[in-house]
């Protein structure tokens, strides 16, 4: 089967991309030289570029030209729990301890901490009755300097008023919510289940991350519902909602054993 012209002269333009021809930043050539250079009409043209576009290599600025996007590298995240601990990756300190040891620098800021009342995903989750009180914990993370990622985790009022009240402070929790819980309230994690999303960002996530507004790029929601002991069986305790743009993410998970080295991010 014959490859379409438009096909063709994308990923000659890609290539040109990749090898260095055009750097991150720099400005294609007019789609009027284009179609010069290749022989083609400008529609051709357009469909290459739009081709490039939602392999999110360039962008088109109204009005100014087509611009070879900074490609940033993927960060891999391990969703699996640790062996020892049994925390779940990608979250709190283990996800911030996780991309140290690959010698990047994470930051967070601090978190926003407000007081809501339950409704679809989160009463669902936890159990508990729509519009029954919920501490929300909010954080916005980096990793050298670039937005990574966002997470809001969701407890029920009730560990407050049991006395981790710390839930309500507008700081962070050395060593992390889920060890704080532990040494407060003698809540002990046993377990987590992870539910993985994809969708458009929103224009609040957008604005964030940096992407570009027409959607193309998604972000992956992961839902992670972590459940305590209780004699009754296990418990849900708290949820956590972490929103992750596609293009700078890559999520792995184990079973069974495995080597302790983590290959670097799959070439997309």
């Amino acid at each position: 089967m014959t490859t379409p012209i438009y096909r063709r002269i994308a990923q000659e333009l890609r290539q040109q991309i990749k090898s260095g021809v055009h750097e991150p930043g720099g400005q294609l050539p007019t789609e009027l030289e284009l179609a010069e250079r290749y022989d083609a009409s400008r529609n051709t043209v357009r469909d290459a570029i739009k081709w490039l576009a939602v392999n999110g290599l360039v962008e088109t600025r109204p009005g100014q030209g087509t611009f070879v996007l900074n490609r940033i590298t993927p960060f891999v995240t391990t969703l699996s729990a640790d062996t020892e601990t049994g925390l779940g990756g990608g979250e709190g300190d283990a996800a911030f301890a996780e991309v140290r040891e690959r010698g990047r620098r994470p930051s967070g800021s601090l978190p926003k901490v407000a007081v809501q009342l339950a409704t679809g995903n989160v009463a669902a989750r936890l159990r508990i009755p729509e519009g029954a009180q919920v501490v929300s914990r909010h954080q916005e993370r980096f990793i050298d300097g670039t937005p990574w990622s966002l997470q809001t985790t969701f407890y029920p009022m009730e560990l407050v008023a049991l006395g981790a009240r710390r839930l309500i402070s507008a700081e962070g929790i050395s060593g992390g919510a889920v060890t704080y819980l532990h040494e407060t309230l003698g809540l002990k994690q046993v377990g987590y289940r992870d539910r993985i999303l994809v969708r458009p960002p929103d224009d609040d996530e957008s604005r964030f991350f940096g992407l570009p507004d027409d959607g193309r790029t998604p972000v992956v929601t992961i839902l992670r519902t972590g459940y305590r002991a209780t004699p009754e069986g296990p418990l849900p305790y708290r949820v956590t909602f972490t929103v992750l743009p596609a293009d700078r993410n890559q999520l792995v998970i184990n079973s069974g054993e495995v080597p302790g080295y983590l290959a670097p991010a799959a070439d997309q």
